[in-house]
């Protein structure tokens, strides 16, 4: 670093989620002889992004997570700027007028393209637009056709049992969390009476987690199905069990599911079923009149490295909805090289690339938007010291802001009109959720810790909006 650069490093992050708030913490606590200011960047009013976005409201260790990325952000340390969508309120030529350094987190939330035929199908859902509407995003539509009785899920990872169990579960056991109260009320009309999730390997080769699958036993009033044809295992399989406690955890849970089915008398009397189907891929959804009539689904055997091939024999499956929970996808950001076959922002380790392949100065990325929608929290953590480390070795080289100025950044959004929110005024919105939740727990039958709101407006007057406070000062 030069000597005569006395001021901090100037450090935009895009994107107020996990990687974004880990790669901003990581760099607040490095060990480095030099001081930072970092401002962390939002599309929505709220931060915490696929935490408070794109998990299931009733996963309790959800909440530890948001907590300790609370903690983060309530130190005072780092700046929060809400409401401002990178590429629209401000693009990437002004960012470099106010930053040395610029660090894209902007996760990814679309979903996986599935092609077969009939997947455009009215009622053939992206299982993110679903978790998006259960959580309460602001920009999505309020309402969900659950008309359906009989519904597929497609995929085999954490995301299809949680679409699975919000289709399962009665609303009243989803009351208790944080669910607004849209949802309850959609919920609570809805017509399902079977799930179907299927994954197109076996047991021993599903990506849920063991949490993940014993949720499913706690669904009130639902029967969990299973078929003993299903139960194929390989070399390759009865290796992972004996070698993963993880998948041996997950294959017992499964087997003894199987073994209490086949020893209970036939019918539960729930209302409702949860079936699971394993060596089943997709091959059509079937479509009358432009809807989601049934699904054509191929038989897949095991080839004993853990991997599957077609049998040639197909099922139809009469549903009326498919959700397809074949994971997320990263969506391109203006004026940064993306990578269209992974859905990544193209880097080498964090640093941003150009169109000639060679780094970029000053630009960064962390994530899923830098690694693809794969790995837990404790992978986003090493993912971002990664960064950190190689803008820490590029800082002699990063100084390029014109107006380092923490206020500039501020005052070109309020003149711009551009309502802003921050900590503070996240804050009050938190507040104002959990009294909401106070309120409905004094005068409902359960207890509810908070009661999100949905409506982008709203939000922005419980937070009391900046640019409206500066325009009106």
């Amino acid at each position: 670093m030069s000597e005569t650069m006395h001021r901090p490093l100037r450090i935009a992050i895009i994107g107020a989620g996990p990687a974004g708030v880990y790669t901003a913490d990581s760099l607040q606590k490095a060990d480095i002889d030099f001081e930072v200011s970092i401002d962390l960047f939002d599309r929505y009013p709220a931060p915490f992004g696929l935490i408070r976005y794109g998990v299931a409201p009733d996963h309790p260790r959800i909440k530890g997570i948001i907590k300790a990325l609370h903690r983060v952000m309530d130190r005072g340390d780092l700046r929060f700027i809400g409401n401002v969508d990178y590429g629209t309120d401000i693009h990437l030529d002004e960012l470099r007028t106010y930053y040395d350094v610029i660090v894209f987190a902007t996760g990814a939330i679309k979903d996986a393209r599935l092609d077969i035929p009939g997947v455009d199908a009215q009622n053939s859902f992206g299982a993110a637009d679903f978790v998006n509407w259960y959580d309460g995003h602001p920009d999505v539509d309020r309402h969900w056709d659950l008309s359906a009785k009989e519904v597929a899920v497609i995929g085999n990872g954490n995301v299809a049992l949680d679409v699975a169990r919000v289709l399962a579960k009665p609303a009243r056991q989803m009351l208790e969390t944080e669910i607004p109260d849209n949802v309850y009320q959609g919920l609570a009309a809805s017509q399902v009476t079977d799930v179907h999730v299927f994954g197109r390997r076996g047991p021993a080769q599903v990506k849920f987690t063991p949490l993940e699958l014993r949720e499913l036993n706690s669904i009130e009033d639902c029967e969990i199905v299973l078929y003993e044809d299903d139960f194929e295992f390989d070399e390759a399989s009865e290796k992972a069990a004996e070698e993963s406690n993880q998948v041996r955890n997950m294959v017992n849970t499964l087997t003894n599911w199987l073994l209490e089915q086949e020893d209970r008398p036939e019918g539960s009397g729930a209302s409702r079923r949860l079936h699971l189907h394993f060596l089943e891929a997709p091959e059509e959804i079937l479509t009358e009149h432009g809807k989601v009539a049934g699904l054509r689904m191929q038989r897949m055997e095991l080839d004993g490295t853990g991997n599957v091939r077609p049998t040639g024999e197909m099922k139809m499956y009469p549903v009326q909805a498919v959700y397809r929970a074949i994971g997320y996808f990263g969506s391109a950001v203006p004026q940064i090289q993306f990578d269209e076959e992974r859905g990544i922002i193209k880097n080498e380790e964090g640093r941003v690339l150009g169109a000639d392949g060679q780094p970029v100065p000053g630009l960064y990325t962390a994530g899923w938007i830098k690694r693809g929608p794969v790995g837990l929290i404790g992978h986003t953590k090493g993912d971002a010291l990664e960064t950190i480390g190689h803008i820490i070795e590029d800082v002699d080289h990063l100084y390029t802001a014109e107006n380092p100025d923490e206020q500039a950044i501020l005052d070109l959004l309020a003149s711009r009109g551009i309502e802003y929110s921050d900590w503070h005024g996240w804050k009050k919105l938190d507040n104002y959720e959990i009294q909401l939740g106070d309120m409905k727990t004094a005068n409902g039958p359960v207890e509810r810790e908070r009661v999100k709101v949905v409506d982008r407006e709203e939000q922005l007057r419980l937070a009391a909006a900046r640019a409206r406070e500066a325009a009106h000062s």
